[in-house]
């Protein structure tokens, strides 16, 4: 499963960093809708071509009024509710078609929340955040965030909403927590063919799960669709232009509303950005090298002062002693109350642990005590990154994750292409090799669509591209490629380690976004900003 996840960035590190100190991803929790709509389920939609939405200008896009009120059932990061409304958080939905191709068709919800400006004089407008996945519940995790943009909320009203297929905004569900589970657990190193093939029944049941409940909304997900809510969302907020902080996947989703309605764009930041353009296998490569990048930083990281690593003395020791960990679970599961820490579940917990570098003394701890028999740390992680929660329930991520990435692409990857890229990316990485997120694509019940792929923003204002060059989800040759694709980017180089670079606490960066956001000042060309 860690193998598929990280086909595209799933979780930012602001929500891997989150999950470690309480549990989960955040979501929307077991209530299978939550606030701002029920799900659309049931139903078999034949094998047509995908609808996307069509390009509308600004004044064609129709506006409401969200009527705005009290957050009642947020989910902190474990899952739990918590013990008191925040009262500067107010929540709200929207009404968008189901159908861009029938407008006055069917509609559906998409809940929104938003963050007062704390300083109203000061007050720019809204900024609208999508914090990545796919399938991150932008709701629950500016629920959660603000408290990180406190220099932004004094300027403007913090925005978010649950993209279409995720969460309240009618949610796609793959069946029930226990063919989520089995789809999480199942090993990610087949040593033969008979391992493979179980692997792929596995994931077929998934696929299965996932048209039985939630085929009618499937060919109606994907990220041009989301785009055009977003400009919903713009007008909604009454705003001319959007104003717009995009993180991971976020990034792929500014890009793409960027390139439809380029006349709306106002002041864009695009954090750890993805390259929209390139292929399944591509993406799966160069994300299995950004891993294992991460993963040999923070080995050399761990060894500095040798006496306070506690999964080696020094880099080889401890990779050896890693590699042995996940060779015994992939033979022996390791118990952990009622259930098995595996060693796909291990190894997503890894990949967890890799976005921030805040979570690395986390990494040791859990390595560690797992190796010593207690995988009680690492598997929190791997249920925080895969959205499980507390009382077994899953959110919408892991359901949402593979419907919204399908429905980007026409890929769809023949056996014989799936296993080669295996083999290619697990000689570079045998920790985090696989064959991505072409296994599950393969199998999808609904036919892609190639429109998110094609980013051309010309017309548009000043876009920020923020790349890092030791991000291992989003590494760093997709910002200069996402940067000229745009035509209208300017990038800035973070040197330093992490998913996102905002969120690293970088005072260069931190310094050159804000000043973007808050007073329009557009950075020179070239700029690059070293982490500590």
């Amino acid at each position: 499963m860690a193998r598929i996840l990280r086909a595209a960035a799933a979780v930012t590190a602001l929500s891997t960093v989150l999950s470690a100190c309480g549990g989960g991803t955040g979501g929307d929790g077991a209530d299978g809708g939550g606030a701002g709509g029920g799900s659309i389920e049931g139903g078999v939609v034949s094998g047509t071509s995908g609808p996307v939405a069509t390009p509308t200008t600004a004044t064609a896009t129709p506006a409401e009024t969200i009527t705005w009120g009290p957050c009642t059932n947020i989910k902190r990061p474990g899952g739990e509710t918590p013990a008191k409304q925040n009262p500067a958080q107010q929540c709200g939905k929207i009404k968008v078609p189901l159908d861009y191709a029938r407008p006055d068709g069917e509609s559906i919800d998409i809940a929104v929340i938003r963050v007062k400006a704390t300083n109203p004089v000061k007050r720019i407008g809204s900024l609208v955040f999508n914090f990545g996945g796919p399938g991150a519940s932008g709701v629950d995790t500016m629920a959660q965030a603000a408290k990180a943009f406190t220099t932004l909320n004094s300027h403007y009203d913090l925005v978010s909403f649950d993209p279409r297929g995720v969460g309240r905004s009618s949610g796609v569900r793959c069946g029930d927590s226990a063919v989520i589970e089995r789809f999480t657990a199942m090993d990610t190193l087949p040593a033969n063919e008979t391992e493979r093939a179980r692997s792929r029944e596995t994931t077929k049941e998934f696929v299965t799960a996932c048209q039985q409940t939630s085929g009618r909304l499937l060919p109606y997900i994907g990220t041009v669709n989301a785009a055009a809510d977003m400009d919903r969302l713009r007008a909604a907020l009454g705003e001319k232009q959007l104003d717009y902080f995009g993180i991971s996947y976020g990034t792929q989703l500014g890009a793409v509303y960027a390139t439809r309605f380029p006349k709306n764009v106002g002041r864009f930041v695009l954090d750890a950005p993805l390259d929209p353009s390139i292929t399944l296998a591509t993406r799966t490569m160069v994300q299995t090298k950004g891993f294992q990048h991460a993963y040999d930083a923070f080995l050399k990281d761990c060894v500095k002062q040798p006496r306070e690593c506690e999964i080696g003395s020094d880099a080889t020791i401890a990779d050896k002693n890693v590699n042995k960990l996940m060779d015994e679970l992939n033979d022996k599961p390791l118990k952990v109350g009622k259930r098995l820490l595996t060693q796909g579940l291990a190894g997503t917990g890894i990949a967890a642990a890799l976005y921030s570098r805040m979570t690395w003394p986390l990494l040791d701890q859990a390595l560690s005590q797992a190796m010593k028999g207690d995988g009680r740390i690492l598997l929190a992680l791997s249920d925080s990154y895969s959205g499980r929660q507390p009382d077994g329930s899953y959110t919408t991520l892991m359901s949402s994750f593979p419907a919204i990435s399908c429905a980007d692409t026409t890929e769809r990857p023949t056996p014989a292409q799936l296993t080669a890229l295996e083999d290619e990316t697990l000689k570079v990485s045998p920790l985090f090799g696989g064959a991505g997120m072409g296994l599950i694509c393969s199998m999808w019940p609904t036919p892609g669509n190639d429109e998110a792929r094609r980013v051309n923003a010309t017309g548009s204002a000043p876009i920020l591209v923020v790349g890092g060059t030791g991000d291992p989800a989003t590494p760093y040759e997709w910002a200069p490629k996402l940067t000229a694709e745009l035509r209208t980017g300017v990038l800035v180089t973070y040197k330093g380690e992490g998913h996102g670079a905002y969120l690293s606490g970088n005072a260069c960066i931190k310094k050159i976004i804000d000043a973007y956001l808050i007073d329009g000042k557009v950075p020179d060309r070239g700029i690059v900003c070293t982490g500590s």
